[in-house]
């Protein structure tokens, strides 16, 4: 009887939030291997339909068993203990390959862990493997990668949006409870609205960079997907602080943030952006889904205002601009000389040394990645620099003063995250402008710095999950997750796991 009453109590363990299984396993219900086992199971049962990982970690579940030990112990380290997670496989783990999702690093075993998944493990937290990914982060729809394709749960010939595709179609179908992405240009936030779970991107330098390899290094900030928003403010608390091996990173202090979550919505002010409402190209039912959420903010105390943000329509190519810029100058290590891929003459022997930079780069590179690497050459070379990136620096500016004024009216910014949901596998590639103009609404926030997170906002008639997006000023995130929190207490924002038909 015991045995069957053990087994019951990890049934639909997936639908339950990671804080709730934290509790759990802290108060003996379940232990951490059996949690760990199960989403395991899950993985084995639904990765060949998904391609969502990349790499599973060998050791899981003995460190499951080593949390157990721990907590039996009374050494509880924090409200996630023994709870399974996911790592993009753009942080640096020194346990599993960091690819990038590049056939330039297909054999890379970083020396060392990212500062952001030390803490996590510090936190006895077990990594179950590396989430599938585009090519060093460089991509929206998670297709560009040297893994292939992820597909979305909720519709297998559908993108799961990217660069984060693969953790967040992990969470979608069940496989893990918690994922940790990367956010450059949206790359959290837009597959968490493809797929139907949260997605937060904090303050650029609340979470240390370390060990995050690196596309734009103004812009790249690692945040996390979770069903819950309480999921997401728990991993914040756990990850964020000042590291002195990451000279961006913040010195501020950090908040308690799940103590925050029931802070009133009452008296707030909302800012409606209106150039994202207003534009032609959003579709019917996200514009609906934001006047939802207007409406439910209303009920819950909340004010709703108007803005502006005037600058809008120049945030995509000021971002691909700054972006390629930066990537061109952080992809200039990849040669084939120190690690990773490396490409000798056609027979084997040795070739002259810029004859197998030039074969390891054009091999070892994919399509999307080349186009970057070429655009921001081009971007910062000499008789263009003031025409190109000068320039966007200047406009990137005044995209941060219009956030700036906005949040002198408002506390928070509603809106959109992605024009449509989830596009088809293959609909874009052929098309970079297209899957660029996917980023309208999320380059801003990277741009100007602050925090931003995507929150499930119902399904349309195909089944395909819908979102809004919320944006606070710099170092807002205890109120973004309270609002977003007290949000997803209405019964249309709950989380739904897919079947992955």
């Amino acid at each position: 009887m015991a045995a069957c009453c053990r087994k019951l109590s990890i049934m639909n363990i997936e639908e339950q939030s990671a804080v709730d299984l934290g509790r759990r396993i802290a108060s003996g219900e379940v232990s951490s291997r059996e949690v760990t086992q199960h989403y395991l199971d899950r993985i084995a049962e639904r990765e060949p339909a998904v391609a969502a990982f990349t790499n599973l970690a060998d050791d899981a579940v003995t460190t499951a068993e080593q949390a157990d030990q721990q907590i039996a112990s009374g050494q509880l380290r924090s409200p996630l203990a023994g709870v399974p997670v996911s790592i993009k496989d753009l942080l640096c783990t020194a346990s599993l390959p960091t690819t990038c999702g590049s056939r330039m690093l297909r054999e890379f075993h970083a020396p060392y862990t990212a500062t952001a998944v030390q803490k996590l493990l510090d936190a006895g937290l077990v990594v179950v493997g590396k989430t599938n990914m585009d090519e060093f982060a460089m991509g929206g729809s998670t297709e560009t990668g040297d893994g292939g394709a992820t597909h979305n749960p909720w519709d297998r010939q559908r993108t799961a949006g990217g660069s984060s595709g693969g953790a967040a179609a992990a969470l979608a179908a069940g496989m893990v409870p918690l994922s940790i992405g990367s956010d450059t240009g949206g790359s959290v936030r837009q597959p968490a609205a493809f797929c139907g779970v949260c997605g937060l991107k904090p303050t650029y330098g609340r979470i240390s960079r370390y060990g995050l390899v690196a596309f734009a290094s103004s812009l790249d900030q690692i945040g996390t997907l979770a069903h819950y928003v309480e999921d997401l403010a728990a991993s914040l608390q756990i990850m964020a602080g000042h590291d002195p091996r990451d000279s961006t990173s913040l010195p501020d202090p950090t908040t308690e943030y799940l103590a925050h979550l029931d802070q009133p919505v009452q008296g707030l002010k909302v800012g409606v952006i209106r150039e994202h409402i207003d534009n032609p190209g959003l579709d019917a039912d996200i514009r609906d889904g934001v006047i939802r959420a207007q409406q439910a903010l209303q009920e819950l105390g909340a004010e709703i205002v108007e803005v502006h943000l005037p600058h809008t329509s120049h945030a995509v190519p000021t971002y691909y601009v700054i972006a390629p810029s930066e990537a061109s100058g952080n992809l200039s290590r990849y040669d084939g000389v120190h690690y990773g891929f490396r490409q000798l003459g056609d027979s084997g022997a040795a070739a002259p040394l810029d004859a197998m930079i030039s074969r390891s780069r054009s091999q070892g590179f994919g399509p999307e990645v080349k186009r970057r690497i070429m655009l921001g050459t081009f971007a910062l070379s000499a008789g263009y620099y003031d025409a190109y990136y000068k320039k966007a620096l200047q406009v990137r500016r005044l995209i941060a003063q219009d956030y700036g004024a906005a949040f002198e009216q408002v506390d928070l910014l509603l809106g959109p995250v992605t024009p449509t949901p989830a596009f088809g596998l293959g609909e874009k590639l052929d098309d970079p402008v297209q899957m660029y103009l996917q980023d309208l609404y999320t380059v801003g926030a990277n741009l100007a710095g602050i925090p931003a997170l995507s929150l499930p906002a119902g399904f349309n008639e195909q089944g395909l999950p819908l979102a809004i997006q919320l944006q606070g000023p710099a170092l807002g995130e205890a109120r973004l997750l309270s609002v977003a929190y007290q949000l997803q207490q209405q019964h249309f924002f709950e989380p739904r796991i897919a079947e992955c038909s």
